[in-house]
């Protein structure tokens, strides 16, 4: 999203989370995702129901979470999280 500058849980080749970890051999039975940008923390997430519900899913077992800075971007800072419950 940084290199490209656009926010979208839909990638610009059109994939959604679920086909980027089947892109990446990643076998899951559950799958989600939350994204932001322009803010400085992730405090957000939790007012926000949709994105607090993943959290807080017991759906999920495994996550991953990065930030990155893009200077000069309309949207930075960039945060992802990536929640999964493999097969």
């Amino acid at each position: 999203m940084a290199e490209l500058e656009f926010f979208s849980h839909t990638g610009p080749d059109g994939a959604e989370i679920g086909e980027r970890e089947n892109n990446r051999n990643y076998r899951w039975s559950a799958v989600g995702e939350n994204i932001a940008a322009g803010q400085s923390s992730v405090d957000a997430w939790l007012s926000s129901p949709g994105h607090c519900a993943n959290i807080m899913s017991a759906e999920f077992t495994e996550m991953g979470a990065a930030r990155i800075e893009a200077p000069g971007s309309q949207y930075s800072p960039f945060w992802t999280q990536v929640f999964a419950r493999p097969r």
